[in-house]
């Protein structure tokens, strides 16, 4: 096992978040390993870290004044062992190749999890949609698509939206898609319920974080009603997080940007939560704006010289990191014990760092992985392929009922898989072990390629 790691991070020295993020998995995946010597012979770690397609090129553009930008483009594909690539693409300017392949490989598995036949993959690029118009944000994503369209299809590949990459960003990359291939099929997910999208799909990650924690919390015969939850961003995840946090009777205090968070100590009610919609989806202003309106909030600047976020250290029950990626470091997770919280539930993809997850575990918070809890978001979008396979749409109610018994599934297979390899209750050992024996056997199955 170590001679793996060691081997790919001298393969692959800077891709740090990838690192991470195979150490953590090839750590509790070692019981699977000891029950299946086959698993050594046929070399299935050095087979699942590498990716089996990887796919690199520039996007040239023209912002508004004439002038050409060049940014560089990614889609990692995995592993499609189960199914076609199937994952997001992010446009941030933090997108490396290193993050890219460490979000393809987490996808892998989560994928895995939702019972759909969906394989693993994850694209993106360094271009920042923050700032730009309209006009410019289609140039790019046209120019984008006149690469990638090479490399997906309905059966191949299906990208969908992920951090910067909304509703505006999927209808340009599916219009140049629809001109480039002269057909129309459902190979991007997250689209306009006009033109095949699905109910239910914006809310989907957001709720399924929510209805994850909540099956959690039942197993200690507890409910999410009265609960006081700590919530990090502000985009599409956070904004549904906490929709569904008080639809089932709690109550959310914090919300955050970049540029810092807002707490609400009355607690962010319907009428706040459709004025932070408003704020980010429409007018994609900034968090601090809350505090302009409801005045008796107060907004915390984010601090670079900090080693520490002052969000996760208020007193509450629950926290839910719907940001990005190690956003609770070691200092974080103690404070969130000393806070009282007893449940964190990741809804951003790795938002904890390998020494906070230590600290939450050991201090015996019910800690839901990304891989497990957010998975309700790429859940729907293989109801959303469904739909768009059948040509008809479902009604809201069969989507969400869908969703939940989903997420009440994952949560049901991790339990019996930390449950079968000696570590009950924990729920990052049951997620990567269950996600992991799927895939890999079926690796075995399709022989060696």
């Amino acid at each position: 096992m170590e001679d793996i790691i060691a081997r790919i991070e001298q393969r692959d020295p800077e891709q740090k978040e990838f690192h991470q993020a195979v150490h953590e998995v090839l750590e509790t995946v070692r019981p699977v390993l000891d029950r299946n010597p086959e698993y050594r012979q046929q070399a299935v770690l050095e087979r699942i870290t590498e990716p089996e397609r990887v796919i690199m090129f520039r996007v040239p553009w023209m912002d508004d004044q004439g002038q050409v930008h060049v940014n560089r483009g990614f889609r990692v594909e995995m592993n499609s062992a189960i199914g076609p690539y199937k994952g997001g693409l992010r446009f941030h300017p933090s997108v490396t190749l290193s993050i890219i392949k460490f979000l393809a490989f987490e996808q892998v598995f989560k994928n895995s999890l939702t019972t759909l036949h969906m394989g693993g993959g994850k694209g993106g690029s360094d271009f920042n949609p923050k700032g730009r118009t309209d006009g410019e944000v289609m140039r790019f994503c046209q120019s984008f698509m006149a690469e990638l369209f090479r490399h997906i299809g309905p059966d191949t590949d299906v990208p969908a939206g992920d951090i910067g990459v909304g509703a505006r960003e999927i209808g340009y990359l599916f219009g140049m898609y629809k001109k480039l291939r002269n057909e129309f099929t459902g190979v991007l997910t997250g689209k306009s319920l006009a033109w095949g999208g699905s109910l239910i799909r914006p809310e989907a990650t957001g709720y399924g974080v929510v209805y994850f924690a909540s099956e959690m919390l039942a197993r200690r015969g507890e409910s999410m009603e009265g609960k006081t939850c700590l919530v990090s961003g502000s985009g599409n995840v956070a904004q549904h997080t906490v929709e569904k946090i008080l639809q089932l009777g709690g109550r959310v205090v914090t919300l955050s940007d970049s540029s810092g968070y807002i707490y609400d100590e009355a607690g962010i009610d319907q009428d706040k939560l459709e004025y932070v919609k408003q704020l980010k989806n429409v007018r994609r202003g900034r968090i601090r704006e809350y505090c302009d309106v409801h005045v008796d909030a107060d907004y915390v600047e984010a601090d670079p010289a900090l080693d520490y976020n002052p969000l996760w250290a208020h007193k509450a029950d629950c926290a839910f990191p719907c940001a990005t990626e190690n956003e609770i470091n070691e200092r974080d997770a103690a404070n969130l014990v000393k806070g009282g919280v007893r449940l964190v539930c990741e809804g951003a993809n790795m938002p904890c760092t390998p020494e906070a997850v230590d600290i939450l575990l050991e201090s015996g918070v019910l800690y839901g992985p990304g891989k497990a809890a957010n998975a309700g978001g790429v859940a729907v979008s293989g109801l959303e392929m469904a739909q768009n396979s059948m040509r008809l749409s479902w009604p809201a109610e069969e989507v969400d009922s869908r969703l939940k018994q989903i997420m009440k599934s994952i949560h049901h297979t991790c339990v019996d898989a930390a449950a079968a390899y000696g570590s009950e209750g924990n729920y990052m050992v049951g997620a990567n072990i269950a996600g992991f024996v799927k895939v890999v056997n079926a690796m075995l199955d399709q022989g060696l390629i």
